[in-house]
């Protein structure tokens, strides 16, 4: 059934099987995925190939300065019939979210999707509204560099179980997408939502060894202490690298996790909560190259078998 999904999304996205990859991670983890980089490298047409493969809810939203909260989460309007304020939900209420560009809205509307992202549920005018299972966002921004574009704030960014970088594709393949660009590709559901449940499912039963739990908590400690790191990471931050290396063992065909899903997976799941010390910079590693570095220098005691318990 990976396979299938796999083989669907890469109708439109070419030459990009390990984004792929690190989306289904989030999407069988029951996470929310944050996708980084130049405006056109492909980021929307991922996230719809991938809505579409699926045959979810999927709702998308395009963030600019003057999106505000309620366009987001919905609003009360008065009917004049009923002369009773009723309430109509936004665009959160939905399966998959494409929060487009998220970057470019202010602050405080970026804000409204917290309580949907850690609770899923959300509340406005006292009332709170439950999300439908699952609720996935996928947001994309662009470089906070680039022009009418607001950094997300930490608690923001923590909420987000992966962030990836698209890249520029390569030459043969840059070739291909001129080929297919002008041309429709269909792109049809190949899984139904309750199969999609069963797979969720299945990953939630992957065995995790008390040696890789110690990984992870050895991982998330040496960043408490760290001179290199002025923001560690956070507990949900832990639990996410649980729970992403269980769904990336299960992509692998496992049925345990092994050290090398939590070193793969580690630069993507932590290096976008996490602020660096400015003299880190200054000897040119960002954040992503920082966690890598530190994850490959924790001891892992190999004679604790993986796999149990």
């Amino acid at each position: 059934m990976l396979t299938e999904i796999r083989s669907s999304i890469e109708k439109t996205i070419i030459g990009k099987r390990h984004v792929i990859n690190l989306l289904l991670v989030a999407l069988l983890a029951e996470g929310h995925i944050i996708i980084e980089d130049v405006p056109g490298i492909g980021k929307t047409t991922l996230a719809k190939a991938m809505a579409k493969t699926l045959n979810l809810k999927f709702s998308r939203i395009q963030f600019t300065p003057d999106v505000m909260p309620s366009d987001v989460l919905g609003v009360s309007i008065y009917n004049q019939k009923t002369k009773e304020f009723e309430f109509r939900h936004g665009p959160v209420r939905t399966n998959i979210l494409l929060a487009d560009e998220i970057n470019r809205a202010s602050p405080k509307t970026q804000s409204s999707l917290l309580e949907a992202m850690a609770e899923k549920q959300y509340t406005i005018d006292g009332n709170t509204y439950e999300l439908e299972t699952p609720f996935i966002v996928i947001a994309t921004q662009n470089p906070i560099e680039f022009e009418g574009t607001f950094p997300l704030p930490e608690a923001q960014l923590d909420r987000f179980m992966i962030r990836i970088n698209m890249g520029y594709p390569e030459f043969e393949q840059e070739i291909e997408i001129l080929d297919k660009k002008n041309i429709n590709i269909p792109i049809e559901s190949v899984v139904s939502k309750d199969e999609l449940m069963e797979l969720v499912n299945k990953v939630k039963n992957i065995e995790v060894g008390m040696n890789i739990r110690k990984f992870i908590v050895n991982i998330a400690n040496k960043t408490r202490n760290s001179e290199d790191i002025i923001l560690p990471m956070s507990p949900r931050a832990s639990q996410d690298l649980f729970r992403a290396s269980k769904a990336y063992a299960f992509i692998r065909e496992r049925d345990y996790v092994i050290p090398e899903d939590v070193i793969e997976l580690a630069p993507y799941v932590v290096s976008h909560r996490i602020i660096v010390n400015p003299e880190v910079k200054f000897r040119g590693m960002n954040e992503y190259e920082t966690i890598d570095t530190l994850v490959r220098e924790i001891r892992i005691d190999i004679n604790e078998k993986v796999g149990k318990k």
